[in-house]
């Protein structure tokens, strides 16, 4: 096979053409490929008047492929060597391996050790995704929240209200394995060579489910509704699980556990912490949502193709630099989405954003996030960084006037340092509602000052994201874990055999695909 970079492609490109313009790179008649394949798509919008598609294709042609290399002496010609990821050969296990949490790193983790004839436990505090999808819709039309089936537990993890997009980076065998995974278990196709892949909140429930069903049918159970209360260790050993399962206690019997508990099981964090597990402090941010109308994004990011159908809605990702030292960075940008609630604790408020697979709602939202260093928190606490978000979720919280509703402001008014009465042309997407207040009322000054400055900076960049009717809603805190649990180069807890810190809650991930790795990495280290 032969692999091919940097093609211009045309944005109404069909296969027929796409052989074309690969059969000229290759100086080769259109005849002679027999198979095409893409391996990257990325738009191409730094002229306005010319967006376009680069592409990574690669091709098998027919006769000798190593002469047509040789031939075309160019970098962007070369062999292509396929990724492929080869299951660990499973050692004998004493006994069955636990897996706590059931995201995207504990859900991998039990993939690959059910794979490996391992049959492993998956523990989840929260429900199944279909239960889980009308507790939170219950929520969000009644305010009423249900503390262990939310949009951070249960199954499928915090990613699964969210926009499903799929950091990839640079593609390796264990990505490809989790990207094929999520193909298998009905992800779009598409995923494998998007630049900017996603899967959409209603397409990544279903996935969720058909890779629980994966794991069940070979062998691997999955316990939901089982809130773990205690990590047994012994001489530095792990040696069970306790967990409450539907209101009864139970144990489990087990030499290897996968720590995979996301970023907000603050009552599992302190519970290790006191069994003596180390943790530390780690860096995070902060913030508040912001939203535009998808209509003015698209426009600003693509000129006169806004709207083209092989486009869809548009994205952005900005980072800004601050004089003061602090960074200041968008996140988890939902194109035609919604501002959701997502809090897992009573009379505290956070926010998230999520988009369906269409991207088709009116407004764009993105989180805006000021980074939070150890010099903020008030003491040197592992868990002061979650006693840090408590406080700001409790003051938003408060904001709002109670029952879920998320203080919103103007970004006009937020900038003039006003309270807002009457909203502009955008509206709020929040459920169960809004209430107008100054974000100063509940975040502290460095994140709103910081935010000014990096606003006005960003509208440089991206002339027209200062918008003064864009919404601000607040506040954004659970972005990642403030939480490292500290792991050595077996990936097991410092001092602690059998306890393997995974994912994004033990601070090692950020992301759906990196937690996923993570989980991969995990189970391999077991099965060795």
């Amino acid at each position: 096979m032969i692999k091919i970079t940097d093609l211009i492609v045309a944005l109404t490109y069909n296969l027929k053409m796409l052989k074309a313009i690969v059969a000229k790179r290759l100086h080769i008649e259109d005849s002679r490929i027999e198979h095409l394949s893409i391996l990257k798509r990325t738009v191409n919008a730094g002229n306005k008047q010319d967006i376009h598609f680069n592409m990574t294709v690669v091709v098998r042609v027919s006769g000798d492929e190593n002469e047509v290399i040789s031939r075309n002496k160019h970098k962007d010609i070369s062999k292509e060597i396929e990724q492929i990821y080869t299951l660990p050969k499973n050692k004998k296990l004493k006994e069955r391996p636990v897996v706590i949490g059931c995201g995207p790193a504990g859900m991998f983790a039990a993939l690959i050790l059910a794979q490996a004839g391992a049959r492993p436990i998956l523990l989840e505090r929260g429900l199944d995704v279909d239960s889980r999808k009308r507790k939170v819709s219950n929520f969000w039309r009644t305010g009423i929240l249900d503390t262990q089936t939310n949009v951070q537990f249960g199954e499928g993890g915090a990613g699964a209200f969210s926009d499903g997009k799929l950091k990839i980076g640079q593609k390796n065998s264990r990505k490809m394995k989790v990207l094929n995974e999520f193909v298998q278990a009905g992800a779009p196709p598409e995923i494998v060579y998007l630049s900017k892949p996603h899967i959409g909140t209603d397409r990544l429930n279903e996935t969720v489910k058909r890779l629980r069903e994966h794991v069940i049918s070979l062998g691997g159970e999955v316990r939901f509704n089982a809130t773990v209360t205690e990590v047994l260790i012994q001489d530095g050993q792990v040696t069970g699980v306790r967990f409450d399962e539907k209101g009864q206690k139970s144990e489990v019997s087990t030499d290897n556990v996968v720590l995979a508990i996301g970023h907000s099981a603050r009552d599992t964090f302190k519970s290790l912490l006191d069994s003596g597990v180390y943790m530390e402090q780690k860096p995070f941010a902060l913030g508040v949502r912001i939203e535009h109308p998808q209509a003015m994004i698209d426009k600003i990011q693509y000129g006169g193709f806004a709207g083209h159908p092989q486009l869809g809605a548009a994205d952005y990702k900005m980072v800004v630099h601050l004089p003061n030292g602090r960074g200041v960075y968008t996140f988890c940008m939902c194109p035609g989405g919604t501002v959701v609630a997502a809090t897992s604790e009573e009379n505290r408020l956070t926010t998230n954003g999520m988009s369906v697979f269409a991207r088709d709602g009116r407004n764009a939202n993105t989180a805006l996030l000021v980074t939070i260093g150890k010099n903020d928190l008030d003491n040197d606490d592992p868990l002061a960084g979650c006693a840090f978000q408590r406080r700001i979720e409790t003051a938003a919280f408060e904001a709002g006037g109670g029952g879920y509703k998320a203080p919103v402001q103007r970004l006009e008014d937020f900038l003039q340092k006003r309270k807002t009465t009457a909203f502009g042309d955008v509206l709020p997407t929040y459920l169960p509602g809004t209430e107008f207040a100054e974000l100063d009322s509940f975040l502290p000054d460095f994140i709103t000052d910081s935010l000014r400055q990096a606003i006005l900076e960003m509208d440089l960049w991206m002339p027209g994201f200062a918008y003064p009717d864009a919404l601000l809603t607040g506040a954004e805190t659970r972005s990642s874990s403030p939480v490292r649990i500290t792991r050595g180069d077996s990936l097991e807890a410092i001092g602690i055999k059998g306890l393997y810190p995974c994912g994004e809650g033990a601070g090692y991930a950020g992301g759906i695909i990196s937690a996923a790795v993570d989980g991969l990495l995990c189970a391999e280290q077991i099965l060795r």
